[in-house]
């Protein structure tokens, strides 16, 4: 069930405030409740039709309700839409300011995002152009915003997606596989290892293998990257560990099938494999006359196909986001709404956009 929120005038966006405010509301994954909504009321009281749609929380996720939020303008179907996540990784941190620089959770991943999108999304509607905004929850964890939002499109023949890219336009966006090790093995006193198996071992010699494997380069975009984010497993130093699990995610530069084959055979004899996350590898559509770059991170862009031809473009660096020291200059994130507001008119021209 979907909750339309009633309309007033159209006026202009403060992008700076509105990031404040938005920082100000906590909304790690699975908690977007609340900064849902906001944005919904925030949106509606600013001229835009609003729908509130529902997003699952997962087994084991939060309990409190979560939404995306799409504002289109009343009675038009959308050319283009702008849209980010609202979930941000955790902790919390407060957000704060000078005259120079906002710094706290989100304030680049991707609330300012949010904030610049809204204010350029409102400056296009005004000039006449048919726009609209889709903000998802859950794209730091396993894209399920998203997801539900592909399965109601708008029409829209563009997507422009908010990440931070430092105001340059992403020409591909690495893919993402995430994959859970689980080993297994006997318990028994450390003195005697014969008499068990030691699930912890078996999980070392796994990721030995992996780590040094020869992964996939793609000449355009790079080395295929992995990281062991987290382990588990044993009881105490003298006790042999009968269970032992990890936590990997691979960035990816090209098709998961091969990568994940190779992970299969690697672990035969030694642990459970299960693949809990497959983003995919993109190639991304160029603007004539904008910097360019190539994203290393995944986005929600895979799992949007319905919404129109893609494009990743943000304001803010990559390297501070997850961060304790997440910051964004308030000059770089002004300058972001006029970039958006320039790619968007481009892209409603004729032949505004080309293959790269």
């Amino acid at each position: 069930m979907t909750d339309r929120l009633p309309l007033h005038p159209v006026d202009a966006i403060d992008p700076v405030r509105l990031t404040r405010e938005l920082c100000e509301i906590e909304s790690t994954t699975y908690n977007e409740g609340a900064v849902g909504d906001f944005l919904a009321g925030f949106l509606a009281g600013h001229g835009w039709d609003v729908e509130k749609t529902p997003v699952a929380q997962p087994a084991d996720g939060g309990d409190g309700p979560r939404w995306n939020v799409y504002a289109g303008i009343p009675g038009q179907s959308p050319e283009l839409v702008f849209s980010t996540h609202m979930d941000t990784v955790p902790p919390y941190i407060p957000f704060s300011e000078d005259d120079e620089f906002m710094y706290g959770r989100g304030v680049s991943d991707a609330k300012g995002i949010i904030a610049a999108q809204v204010a350029a999304a409102q400056a296009m509607r005004a000039a006449g152009f048919p726009v609209g905004l889709l903000f998802v929850s859950g794209e730091e964890r396993d894209s399920a915003g998203a997801k539900a939002a592909n399965l109601n499109p708008k029409g829209s023949r563009f997507l422009i997606n908010g990440e931070p890219t430092d105001n340059r336009l992403a020409l591909a966006s690495k893919g993402a596989l995430r994959v859970s090790l689980k080993c297994t093995g006997k318990m028994a006193h450390s003195a005697y290892p014969e008499l068990g198996d030691s699930a912890v071992h078996k999980l070392i010699q796994l990721l030995d293998k992996l780590l040094n494997m020869d992964w996939p380069v793609d000449e355009y975009a790079g080395d295929t990257t992995l990281n062991v984010g987290q382990i588990r497993g044993g009881y105490a130093p003298n006790v042999i560990a009968d269970e032992a699990e990890a936590q990997v995610l691979i960035r990816l530069v090209g098709d998961s099938a091969p990568v994940r084959a190779t992970i299969l055979e690697a672990a035969k004899g030694l642990a459970e494999v299960a693949f809990t996350l497959d983003l995919a590898f993109v190639r991304l559509a160029a603007v004539e006359g904008l910097p360019t770059m190539i994203a290393k991170f995944a986005t929600d862009i895979p799992q949007l196909t319905n919404w129109g031809a893609p494009l990743l473009l943000g304001p803010g660096s990559i390297h501070v986001a997850h961060t304790p020291f997440e910051k964004l200059s308030k000059k770089e994130l002004l300058e972001s709404v006029d970039l958006y507001v320039k790619v968007a008119s481009q892209l409603l021209r004729p032949q505004g956009v080309s293959a790269s």
